[in-house]
């Protein structure tokens, strides 16, 4: 059984699928898009994490989110166990020929991406929405106003904040109290500057979501940084990304991972993370 931990109201799995891969560039296309899915929640992973924003620059727009209620209206299993969350705030374009990502935190805009996200998911009531990336356009408060407003029309059951420093994250708490649940920042061992977010949601009751917790594939990275966790995998008889997510997920209980996969067999290989236990000398080596 994939490790469960409680993500606000939310009874879900500690590892959830990123979506990202299955839409953006180089995807291996949507029948393989559908199969990653569903062999995900065949193995039991419970949290899928989408956007508006994960679509090939230039192409049609949500395909991401479109890709998951195809997966999930196909799919036989208990599609109510299931927790999706989405992002508003983020959109895709072309820079001089050349896919880029920009942002548009304005309020008409977040309540317009959330009603448009939660009609291509196809359902009432999003599960989790998170504020994808700060606007320096527009004062962060407004963006939250927006976010608290969403919920107040019904649109998304509970709100998250995606790529946002501690002073963010209190300007959230403060304009969204109990209805703000999760902070989504990047971390891995090759990304560590947001683990003062970490610790700061384990002390302020948040849960914090880890996204590209392997490193990410888009940018060439520090491979060497992987070397103490290829070492413990070794050790254990398992891949070294399986060490990186239970060491991620060791950093506290109220700590989820979303690695991504653009095939069936990565994210079973990541599901088996939470089976994984490391010891506290293995812990100490990886920092």
């Amino acid at each position: 059984m994939v490790l469960h931990r409680n993500l606000g109201p939310f009874d879900t799995t500690a590892i959830g699928l990123g979506e990202m891969p299955l839409t953006i560039e180089n995807n291996l296309g949507p029948k393989m898009g559908v199969e990653t899915i569903h062999a995900a929640l065949d193995a039991g992973c419970r949290q899928i994490d989408t956007a508006w924003a994960y679509y090939c620059s230039g192409g049609e727009e949500q395909t991401g989110e479109k890709l998951v209620r195809e997966a999930l209206a196909s799919w036989d299993g208990p599609r109510d166990e299931v927790l999706v969350a989405t992002k508003v705030g983020h959109f895709r374009n072309f820079t001089d020929g050349k896919p880029t990502w920009d942002v548009d935190g304005s309020p008409e805009n977040l309540i317009k991406r959330a009603k448009q996200s939660a009609f291509e998911l196809g359902v009432d009531m999003i599960d989790l929405l998170y504020f994808h990336r700060p606007d320096p356009k527009i004062p962060y408060g407004e963006s939250c106003e927006a976010m608290k407003e969403i919920r107040s029309m019904g649109i998304a059951r509970e709100i998250g904040i995606s790529n946002a420093s501690i002073e963010q994250i209190d300007i959230a708490r403060e304009i969204l109290g109990d209805s703000l649940i999760a902070v989504q920042n990047q971390f891995s061992p090759i990304y560590t500057e947001t683990a003062d977010t970490l610790d700061y949601c384990g002390k302020v009751g948040l849960s914090f979501v880890c996204w590209s917790p392997l490193g990410g594939f888009r940018k060439p990275k520090d491979e060497s940084k992987f070397d103490p966790f290829r070492e413990v995998a070794e050790a254990h008889g398992v891949s070294y990304q399986q060490v990186v997510l239970a060491w991620e997920l060791a950093k506290g209980s109220h700590v989820f991972v979303i690695p991504g996969a653009h095939r069936p067999a990565t994210i079973l290989d990541s599901l088996k993370a939470g089976d994984l236990e490391l010891t506290p000398e293995e812990l100490a080596k990886l920092g």
